[in-house]
């Protein structure tokens, strides 16, 4: 009985992958359940993407293009915001307030062991968690709406005009109940559509960007420039290809469990496998990077026109530093690469992870239970997010690296934006995969 499930499941596994992809389009229409939720998940993605494109009255939007070209640091903001803060929307900042609640409501749970309790708890706890995490996404909304109004004021360029209390309070409500609309509607995605509704947000923002930047080129465009942009098409096919090699790449850790006897039967002893990403921690580091390089310059933006001289001198410098693109990229990758074994440190843990092992009967082949467990997953954790650390990095400062080699400014290889593009695109072929299984199963 064994053999035919795992043969079952061998043919199942498989049988995504023989089809072309014609056979997956008309399998994955052909029923109906999976049918609606893809067109219900297109539609909600419709009503986002009219959202984003809702301007806040009153602003100057060709005023916001110019300081979108001089800042690149809010260009990568305006990413996980899902292209709303580019538009001055009534989403301003889109759903980045809801990512940073969850990024803490995850950290809390190493501090507080109500919150680590809560983690434990199965279906319950997800619940009052998701609950936490949707309260704090409204204080975060209204805090970062207004650092952020406060830095685009801060420029040389006027966007709002005369900016009075009432206005300010205004925009600051507006955008916060945007900030929940999308958190709403994201949800219902990942209720009644197919992936995960936060990241497919981020997903459509980043490829509406697309056409934009290809247009911009093409009416640019300089045959003396054929060359750059060769580069730049290799230069993206590499990429890509890079990306999804280290997205689906994985350590696998052998488990062996002991043999085990039942009534006058002795069965023999099973093995399995520990997968370790190389990137455990996904694009959580590039966010804390951004979260953190941001607050420096919007300091230092208080304190440039301060009446003590040393202050202001300061201020200025600070400024300036971080206005250098090749400062700015090497903390940006230095940031990077630390939060990235860092939070691999928080969500992976090798003594728990040893333990649930031998509670479950298995060994790693080799290695003893108990201390010598924990420290080999420690050594092998640590040499594969070296690997994951530095891609992280340099994806992060690949935009700049990629203007400086092909100077061309209208298309912007974001390695950033790739790594979101592949990773949810991935995502969204396992749950595919895994509801065509399903189905087939429900045939057999």
């Amino acid at each position: 009985m064994d053999n035919v499930q795992v043969g079952r499941e061998d043919i199942s596994s498989k049988f995504f992958y023989r089809v072309n992809i014609i056979e997956s389009i008309r399998q994955i229409f052909k029923h109906r359940d999976l049918r609606m939720r893809i067109i219900f998940t297109l539609l909600i993605l419709l009503i986002v993407r009219l959202i984003t494109h809702t301007p806040m009255p009153g602003v100057d939007l060709a005023a916001l293009a110019q300081v979108f070209s001089r800042n690149q640091f809010l260009g990568l903001i305006d990413l996980f915001s899902g292209g709303s803060l580019n538009q001055f929307s009534i989403a301003l900042m889109g759903v980045a307030p809801f990512i940073n609640a969850s990024i803490i409501i995850q950290l809390m749970g190493m501090a507080l062991p109500s919150v680590e309790a809560l983690q434990k708890e199965g279906e319950y706890g997800r619940r009052k968690l998701s609950q936490y995490t949707r309260l704090l996404t409204v204080p975060l909304a209204l805090i970062q709406a207004y650092g952020m109004i406060a830095l685009l004021q801060r420029s040389d360029i006027n966007i709002l005009g005369e900016l009075t209390i009432l206005k300010l309070l205004a925009i600051l409500l507006i955008v916060t109940a945007g900030t929940i609309l999308l958190m709403w509607l994201g949800e219902l995605i990942s209720e009644h559509g197919i992936g995960n509704g936060i990241s497919l947000i981020i997903f459509a923002g980043i490829l509406a960007r697309l056409p934009q930047g290809l247009a911009s080129t093409v009416a640019l465009f300089d045959t003396s420039k054929l060359f750059e942009v060769l580069v730049f098409i290799a230069l993206a096919v590499a990429t890509v290809y890079f990306v999804v090699y280290i997205t689906e790449g994985q350590r696998n850790i052998p488990i062996a469990y002991a043999g085990r006897g039942g009534g006058n039967r002795l069965y023999g002893g099973q093995s399995n496998y520990l997968p370790l990403r190389v990137n455990q921690a996904g694009v959580i580091p590039i966010i804390f990077a951004i979260s953190l390089l941001l607050f420096p310059g919007l300091i230092a933006s208080f304190f440039a026109s301060a009446r003590t001289a040393w202050l202001a001198s300061g201020a200025q410098w600070v400024q300036h530093a971080f206005q250098d693109q090749w400062v700015y990229g090497a903390l940006y990758f230095l940031l990077v690469v630390f939060f990235t074994y860092f939070y691999t440190w928080v969500i992976f843990k090798p003594d728990q992870v040893s333990e649930n092992i031998q509670k479950s009967g298995g060994f790693i082949p080799g290695i003893r239970p108990g201390r010598q467990t924990v420290e080999f997953l420690s050594y092998v954790t640590n040499r594969i997010t070296l690997a994951g650390a530095i891609f992280l990095g340099l994806i992060a400062v690949l935009p700049t690296i990629v203007q400086g080699a092909t100077h061309i400014q209208t298309l912007t290889l974001g390695g950033t934006g790739l790594l979101i593009v592949v990773s949810v695109a991935l995502e969204l072929m396992r749950q595919l995969r895994a509801q065509l299984i399903m189905k087939r199963y429900d045939a057999i």
